[in-house]
């Protein structure tokens, strides 16, 4: 066990699925954020267990070619980026090693490398945020969680996202503090503001604003509406009923304050309607990247049947019908069901069919009804599957499986759980969609067992 504040010195040897610096020190391994591979520095510890350390560097010895200054001025506190110490070749260098050693470890798997698809810019890319409100000395403001904690880091201007977003986040800053509404405190659970969310079209640039709040109504609304108004492309604003305890940003009931309550947006050719809570990649042409290697990947048919579960508002599910017989989209979210169908109308696409309910259950409920799946899609939250879907995956048995995801570590457990089924894993490549933050997509395919491969 290693002495708590003494000072060693070791190599950078590898990275943790956060992006921190992993160092072995006395056979103990020691995680060092701010971290490059390869470096060799001077690391005090501040906290010590058995057999793992959680250490600071004190002092570079030898410094990495790929350490850079950080562009953000609040990087090292702030927890949404995790990379601005670093350049974009070994930051898309360790996303791709790690799905590769997830998939290798874990899944079971041999590969040698993983191809990654980095991402064309790295600033201004992502078209969705949640700002969490918080005050100090009775004064409102809105930024990020510090990592591992729900203390905001007040953020006056995000580099990864728009300028518009944080226009949108200093305009209801200001009315706050003018008409003294209070930002939401989750200990005490009183005050009214808990999040702003600005989502923003790529194509369109319609803007979509939804002030998350501990009741039901927003005083002073027009007053906010005309400072919102001065934004291009504002299009509505929708307040989110979330009284209950927690960390969930939204609530269950949405209240439309101006405008449709939604906006649209153009993805692979197709138009879309997104509502607050409608699932949407937050990087659009890296979403199109990442669909058009799923579509290539299922090999689809106009004979073929595809199951796509997990579908939020249909944005894999429409694609895929122009080259499928019948496309078979499951969302659990009600309003996204809803907007999935509604973009199926406004894309005039007649093969496609959406259920609402999970995607366990759903598959089971095709099944029993004899409902036949040549490829089944899945881009399942971060948790990966769960056993229903996994065991519908099976008796479905469809030739092809094509999983998106946005986890290494829950799609490897499921590639060795899918392989034990009688699936094996044929491709692999990781997509950038995150850039300066840890998050990385993958789409693997997984092919049914032939006798020859049993």
């Amino acid at each position: 066990m290693l002495d708590k504040n003494k000072v060693y010195t070791a190599e950078i040897i590898d990275y943790t699925s956060e992006g921190q610096g992993v160092a072995k020190i006395e056979g103990c391994a020691v995680f060092i954020p701010n971290a490059i591979f390869g470096e060799v520095c001077d690391i005090r510890i501040e906290k010590a267990g058995k057999n793992w350390a959680a250490g600071k560097i004190v002092q570079l010895r030898e410094k990495s070619p790929h350490r850079i200054n950080r562009a953000c001025p609040v990087a090292k506190l702030c927890g949404g980026c995790n990379f601005h110490h670093m350049d974009y070749e070994e930051e898309c260098r360790l996303k791709a090693d790690r799905v590769r050693t997830c998939l290798n470890r874990l899944g079971g798997q041999n590969l040698k490398s993983v191809p990654i698809h980095p991402a064309p810019d790295t600033t201004c890319y992502r078209n969705k945020s949640q700002y969490p409100v918080s005050s100090i000395k009775n004064r409102a403001f809105a930024g990020f969680y510090k990592a591992g904690t729900h203390q905001v880091v007040e953020n006056k201007r995000c580099l990864i996202l728009p300028p518009q977003s944080d226009q949108v986040k200093d305009i209801v800053i200001d009315y706050m503090n003018q008409y003294r509404v209070n930002p939401y405190d989750e200990s005490t659970r009183k005050g009214f503001v808990r999040h702003i969310y600005v989502r923003q079209g790529a194509v369109s640039k319609q803007i979509l604003i939804c002030i998350v709040v501990n009741g039901r109504k927003l005083p002073h609304v027009e007053d906010l509406i005309k400072r919102l108004k001065t934004i291009p492309r504002f299009t509505t604003l929708v307040l989110s009923v979330n009284t209950k305890p927690g960390n969930a940003v939204l609530g269950d009931e949405f209240i439309t304050l101006y405008g449709p309550g939604y906006i649209e947006d153009t993805l692979c050719g197709l138009k879309f309607r997104l509502s607050p809570r409608s699932f949407y990649q937050v990087n659009h042409h890296q979403a199109q990247e990442l669909y058009k290697a799923a579509i290539a990947a299922a090999k689809i048919s106009t004979k073929d049947t595809v199951l796509d579960l997990y579908c939020g508002v249909g944005t894999i599910t429409l694609a895929m019908s122009q080259a499928a017989g019948k496309v078979i989209g499951v969302e659990v979210i009600p309003q996204a069901v809803e907007d999935a169908r509604e973009n199926a109308k406004r894309n005039k696409i007649t093969n496609a069919e959406f259920i609402c309910a999970d995607a366990g259950a759903a598959a089971l409920k095709l099944e029993q009804q004899g409902v036949r799946a040549d490829v089944v899609v899945v881009d399942p939250p971060r948790k990966g599957l769960n056993s229903d879907a996994i065991e519908a995956l099976a008796r479905f048995s469809p030739q092809r499986i094509v999983y998106v995801s946005c986890d290494p570590a829950t799609l490897a457990r499921d590639v060795a759980l899918l392989n034990e089924k009688g699936f094996r894993l044929t491709s692999a490549e990781a997509f950038d969609l995150f850039p300066r933050c840890a998050h990385v997509e993958t789409v693997v395919t997984m092919e049914k067992k032939s006798d020859s491969f049993v």
